[in-house]
């Protein structure tokens, strides 16, 4: 299961254009309360996620992604069962995805360290030990991350490409229209 962490002030392109290609590629994905099921985004429009993070399972965990926007990022940064469930990802080898300015929560982790990545350029962090690409999207080992709302059907895809395979992120690809 891909799980999608929402917070008040999350960016709404990086998370629901992400929930939507992940879903198109058949991939199982929920969105995840942080701190309650409704959920208002950083340009004020409610959304109910799927479920509250009490209910994820971490059994199930395939993948863990985090929307920016602000205050979603730092949201979700002081959240417990947030950075739980990254830890979760990260000991079990599985994904963990963030774009914008929610890299740098992965970053102030040190999860990003002698890694290739992106965010939303002066949301960087640990700039002596990570290599900031400034590309769209990025994956270096089990993380991908995203530069910002803009680029969200690249990080999207890129994860598309990656938990599911390139000919199914091929196919959604031309599906959507996507140069």
């Amino acid at each position: 299961m891909i799980y999608l962490m929402l917070a008040d002030g999350f960016e709404i392109t990086e998370a629901l254009t992400t929930v939507d290609v992940l879903r198109r590629a058949k991939l199982d994905v929920l969105t995840v309360g942080a701190y309650a099921k409704t959920v208002t985004s950083s340009c004020n429009i409610k959304v109910e996620a799927d479920i509250t993070i009490d209910e994820v399972e971490p059994d199930k965990l395939d993948a863990v992604i985090l929307p920016g926007g602000i205050p979603g990022t730092p949201n979700l940064e002081k959240n417990a069962s947030v950075q739980k469930l990254i830890d979760l990802a990260v000991e079990n080898d599985k994904w963990a995805c963030a774009i914008c300015a929610a890299p740098s929560i992965l970053g102030h982790k040190g999860l990003l360290d002698g890694r290739n990545a992106t965010c939303y350029p002066g949301c960087e962090v640990n700039t002596d030990k990570v290599n900031y690409t400034g590309e769209p999207a990025v994956c270096d080992g089990k993380f991908i991350t995203g530069k910002g709302a803009g680029c969200t059907l690249n990080f999207a895809l890129l994860i598309a490409e990656k938990l599911a395979s390139k000919a199914v992120a091929d196919g959604v690809r031309e599906s959507m229209q996507c140069p």
